[in-house]
């Protein structure tokens, strides 16, 4: 049986695939009330599923019922590619933040399923042989050389 945020992240990715579109709005109260469960489930199925590390912007809108507009971000031109490399991964990432950053690229196709592997590999803790307090250091510059070479 799966998991209800499993199930509330499948419906969202099917209403972006049914759209055809790059940005969907959503009322959070009325999703929660289709799910039946608390409306906070469904933000936690945002921040944790859909957050700017997987490729997405969410914006939320107060009063209303709480209108969320979730954004794909694309990364066809190189500022996209530049944000993402200098916010987003900077002088240091954790393990789990660079692997929601290889998925979220994954599943747009901008890597292949080798190309992931490959990153996800050369980013291991395993495979860092350095002290602990330098680890996300040097992952983050392993994983910004190879996003350079790959999407530029």
């Amino acid at each position: 049986m799966a998991r209800l945020s499993d199930v509330i992240e499948e419906f969202i990715k099917e209403l972006f695939n049914e759209s055809g579109n790059s940005e969907l709005e959503i009322g959070r109260n009325d999703l929660a009330t289709q799910f039946n469960c608390a409306p906070s489930q469904i933000t936690y199925v945002l921040t944790t599923r859909f957050s700017t590390e997987s490729g997405y912007y969410i914006e939320s809108r107060r009063g209303g019922g709480g209108s969320i507009k979730i954004r794909k971000v694309e990364f066809q031109s190189n500022e996209p590619l530049r944000k993402l490399i200098e916010e987003k991964i900077g002088n240091g990432i954790t393990y789990d933040s660079a692997m929601k950053i290889i998925d979220g690229l994954l599943e747009r196709k901008i890597l292949t399923s080798r190309e992931a592997n490959i990153m996800k590999a050369a980013i291991n803790d395993r495979s860092l042989m350095i002290q602990a307090d330098k680890k996300n250091n040097l992952r983050s510059e392993i994983l910004k050389a190879m996003l350079k070479i790959i999407l530029l």
